[in-house]
């Protein structure tokens, strides 16, 4: 009878708030600045990345298992800017901080699935570099497009599947203090700890998340490029080493961008353990806005096929314009 009554007890007493309070900065001046500079970033990002997709979709010399991969990335680099940066702007720009419960849960969902199928898709092309390099003559072998196919299909399932059962979890939970959300979004973190019930289930998958997505993908890909300096290693001539360096150049600099700026906030926050709330926000904002604007630039710029391909359809366009003019 008292287990019955205090199942009822924990019944009555579970609360669901309406809406949460994104309180974001707080004491910035001249903060709206740093917004339109975020707008700026969002257009570059949406634009670049729909520019990589859009090339690698209408050339066939771009079907290969590497630029699947790229494809990929761009893909999860538009979804994240969109999840990200318009919410942001609406949110602080335009003072409109509540955010009902739903369309919190699937914010923080988008944000954190998007970003999930940015790490693992870096973890797949490291994989493609170290079989392109380690294993030349058996790379077609190995990576193929259906191959490549079936890996990033895996990649979507795993991350849909994860993210959703960590959100889902949040529904457990009941919020009896206070409905504020201290970041710039409906942060996981900062949304399960304002819960007055039991939340180590939600503490788990968090850490379970974190490992999976942030050190996984930088132990997987330290070891993929330990095994390509290896076998750089066996290359008698510094020049072949370097024009098989070369094909890593782009990938490296954007694994940099993504999981440097990552793993130094984590750093940060395990050395100073309480971080002044608008540096850990600000930090976190960049790290995660900034990656999906420059790796278009990082691909188009450092990658010799897309150069070439550009290159052509200038040279197409040029030789347009005497013949509609001479018309």
């Amino acid at each position: 009878m008292s287990a019955l009554n205090s199942s009822l007890l924990t019944n009555i007493s579970f609360v669901r708030p309406k809406y949460f309070f994104i309180s974001g900065f707080s004491g910035i001046p001249f903060i709206n600045y740093y917004f339109v500079f975020l707008i700026f970033i969002y257009i570059i990002a949406v634009f670049g990345n729909s520019f990589v997709v859009i090339m690698i979709i209408s050339d066939r010399s771009l079907h290969t298992p590497k630029y699947l991969g790229i494809f990929n990335l761009a893909l999860a680099d538009i979804g994240e800017t969109n999840a990200r940066i318009p919410n942001q702007i609406k949110t602080f720009l335009f003072d409109s901080q509540y955010i009902s419960y739903d369309a919190c849960l699937a914010n923080m969902f988008f944000v954190f699935f998007f970003s999930s199928v940015q790490a693992l898709t870096l973890v797949v092309l490291a994989y493609d570099r170290f079989i392109a390099i380690c294993l030349p003559l058996r790379y077609h072998a190995i990576v193929s497009n259906s191959v490549m196919y079936v890996v990033l299909i895996g990649v979507w399932t795993l991350c849909t599947a994860l993210n959703s059962t960590t959100v889902a979890l949040i529904t457990r939970l009941s919020f009896c203090k206070t409905n504020v959300v201290k970041s710039y979004f409906c942060d996981y973190g900062p949304v399960y700890t304002l819960a007055c019930n039991d939340n180590t289930i939600n503490s788990v998958m968090a850490k379970l998340c974190t490992t999976l997505f942030v050190y996984v993908p930088l132990i997987a890909i330290s070891v993929s490029y330990l095994g390509i300096l290896l076998a750089l290693s066996k290359i008698t001539t510094w020049a072949g080493r370097l024009k098989a360096l070369k094909t890593c150049v782009s990938h490296l600099l954007v694994v940099g961008v993504f999981l440097l700026p990552i793993i130094s906030t984590y750093i940060a926050a395990y050395i100073t353990m309480s971080p002044h709330p608008n540096a850990r926000i600000i930090n976190s904002l960049l790290s995660n806005s900034i990656p999906p604007t420059l790796n278009p630039i990082i691909y188009v710029l450092s990658t010799k096929e897309f150069k070439v391909l550009i290159l052509k359809m200038l040279k197409k366009r040029s030789s347009v314009r005497p013949q509609v003019s001479a018309k």
